[in-house]
């Protein structure tokens, strides 16, 4: 079960469309769910020719409705009206998948089916997934109803470059669930705490090279800096989230650079968050390497027999925080990470003051439920004022934490000075 998010308690409408992909909305109604979100289903009169209103019912333990002329509890409204009820409490409309034909309609404001009405008189965000076949949505009409949509300030999700059902492959494919999640948090972020903010996030392990097959690096799987980027997102903050080499996928609305080393992460958190332009906030979640070997072998270092193996010669990083602090312009906030193996404290407010730090999150990797490889952390905030220790919490609990601490430094984007 996912941990609480932007989607919880959140009220959405998913509207389903007469797409053979009609039945991946089962999945997504389901993801939705499980994050928390109150999902009510509005179904076609073609949708419900590919899945049966129960099945999004039992999804989601709400009704799925079908029309709006027939007043009971078995996919009809309340009353005749209750389509701007729907409407107007909502905190999203989802459509997905939307079809061609969906898409022309409320597009010219036809509104003579349950969907298309309450697209009407919908006053929240509005997001669509397409799902069509290629040439379908290739077609100028298509692609003039998309530019009538997004003029008007429709949000899109996809779609994606695949495989359709008529065996076709090109741009028109609906895209997974799990990224149509993602741009329900993008979207529902928006007006957030962040929102006109720049925040850079560094994330993951970095590699020093010491022959071609080998590296020096150490157990950051990233899990704790993708989950500050996706709090940052979720916050409404234009994120660029700079990683270390891990497999995780990048928050929807977030940039990522991908990095190797420790010098190439220096390189591109000097060039996104310092400069004329600086980013607002730093948090360098990042586990550096702080040595590298002095030279990198040309070819694999081979073992040989009866001798020794050569020793390897190491030299210091750079220290990326410390770089940041003697810019001339920096970002307004800068937050470190420290995982320590003893005296967290001392060394955490040694690192704070030498890197000029607004915070500092420390961490005893020693913990068996804390730190790298688990889905859970247990932090300590110090900040040149005081010291704050967290309880044992979720990484997702964890950032968003960070995140809102962040946000209450650097106040309302008007006051910023910026």
């Amino acid at each position: 079960m996912p941990s609480e998010s932007i989607l919880t308690n959140k009220h959405i409408i998913l509207g389903v469309t007469g797409s053979i992909a009609a039945y991946k909305a089962c999945a997504l109604a389901s993801q939705l769910t499980q994050h928390g979100a109150l999902v009510d289903v509005i179904m076609t009169e073609a949708a419900t020719r590919f899945v049966l209103p129960l099945v999004f019912q039992s999804l989601t333990g709400r009704l799925a409705y079908t029309t709006m002329w027939q007043t009971d509890t078995s996919g009809g409204l309340g009353t005749h009206i209750a389509h701007v009820g729907l409407g107007h409490g909502a905190d999203l409309l989802l459509i997905a998948p939307i079809t061609a034909n969906t898409m022309a309609r409320i597009a010219y404001g036809l509104a003579d089916d349950l969907l298309s009405v309450t697209t009407l008189a919908a006053n929240c965000p509005i997001l669509v997934a397409p799902a069509m076949d290629v040439g379908m949505y290739e077609n100028p009409t298509t692609q003039a109803n998309i530019d009538i949509l997004r003029a008007r300030g429709v949000h899109f999700a996809g779609p994606g470059i695949g495989r359709m059902a008529s065996g076709l492959e090109g741009l028109g494919r609906f895209i997974d669930s799990e990224e149509i999640v993602g741009h329900c948090r993008r979207v529902l972020g928006m007006s957030g705490p962040l929102a006109g903010r720049r925040v850079v996030i560094t994330a993951g392990p970095t590699r020093e090279p010491l022959d071609p097959v080998r590296y020096l690096t150490n157990y950051s799987s990233g899990k704790q800096g993708f989950a500050i980027a996706q709090a940052a997102v979720d916050a409404g903050a234009e994120v660029t989230l700079i990683a270390g080499p891990v497999s995780l996928p990048a928050p929807i609305g977030a940039l990522r650079v991908d990095v190797t080393d420790t010098r190439s992460m220096r390189d591109a958190v000097l060039a996104h968050a310092t400069g004329d332009a600086p980013a607002d906030a730093l948090i360098m979640a990042a586990a550096v390497a702080d040595f590298r070997p002095a030279e990198m072998a040309n070819h694999k270092i081979k073992k040989k027999r009866e001798q020794a193996p050569a020793p390897i010669d190491l030299i210091e990083n750079p220290d990326i925080l410390y770089e940041v602090s003697q810019q001339a312009h920096r970002p307004t906030v800068a937050v470190g990470f420290a995982a320590e193996s003893d005296d967290l404290i001392a060394h955490a407010q040694e690192k704070l003051a030498r890197k000029k730090l607004n915070l500092i999150v420390a961490n005893d990797i020693t913990a068996g439920d804390a730190g790298f490889a688990v889905d859970t952390n247990r932090v300590v905030f110090i900040t040149p004022k005081e010291v704050d220790e967290l309880p044992l919490m979720s990484k997702e609990a964890v950032a968003k934490c960070i995140v809102d601490w962040v946000a209450k430094k650097l106040g309302s984007p008007q006051n910023s000075g910026r």
